[in-house]
């Protein structure tokens, strides 16, 4: 007989909440225009600093850059920018964009991006887990939560938005041990 368990998201943590999940990529904005008397080195994009509009008012802060993108946290959204689009001033980076601009484009990102994950939850789709394997099957959709068979006959259910898409199709950000164990824990309560 198969058992029936909930994965609570507190039991799971952050575990279950996939990586592309966290930084969404916005629309590249317009880069705003330097003044020529500012000085590359102190208006070069780093990680922790803070970025400008064109009028000066604060966007959000840089909190990281790898692979010629930066992660700009709003204090709402996160928003991932190319390098290339960021200007300078005096004050610091900028970028062609108001913080509400910036916050909007990642929203719709983020809604964009949470639809196409959706879209491929479907009964039967395998899900992977961070080392690759396959740790479970989308049995069915019951609101934001979804219901996934393991290869041990359990049924365990996650909750719609810990579930991300890759190039292998649909993920956990858990090893198969890790998976194995938050399933144990839930069916033994």
């Amino acid at each position: 007989m198969t058992k029936f368990a909930s994965i609570a998201v507190a039991a799971l943590g952050a575990a279950l909440l996939p990586a592309a999940g966290h930084a969404q990529t916005a629309p590249a904005p317009a880069a705003a225009p330097a003044p020529a008397a500012a000085p590359a080195a102190q208006t070069a994009p780093t990680a922790g600093a803070s970025v400008y509009d064109g009028s000066g008012a604060e966007v959000g802060k840089i909190e990281t850059i790898s692979g010629g993108n930066a992660v700009v946290f709003t204090g709402t959204n996160r928003a991932t920018i190319p390098l290339t689009s960021f200007g300078t001033s005096p004050k610091g980076p900028t970028l062609g964009m108001t913080k509400v601009e910036l916050d909007a484009a990642a929203a719709q990102a983020s809604a964009a991006a949470a639809g196409q994950i959706r879209a491929k939850i479907v009964p039967g789709a395998p899900v992977h887990g961070s080392a690759g394997s396959v740790l479970a099957t989308v049995k069915q959709v019951n609101g934001d939560q979804v219901v996934l068979a393991t290869a041990k006959g359990s049924a365990v259910s996650v909750p719609i938005n810990g579930i991300g898409a890759n190039d292998q199709g649909l993920f956990v950000s858990m090893t198969q041990a890790e998976f194995d164990a938050a399933v144990v824990a839930t069916t033994a309560k």
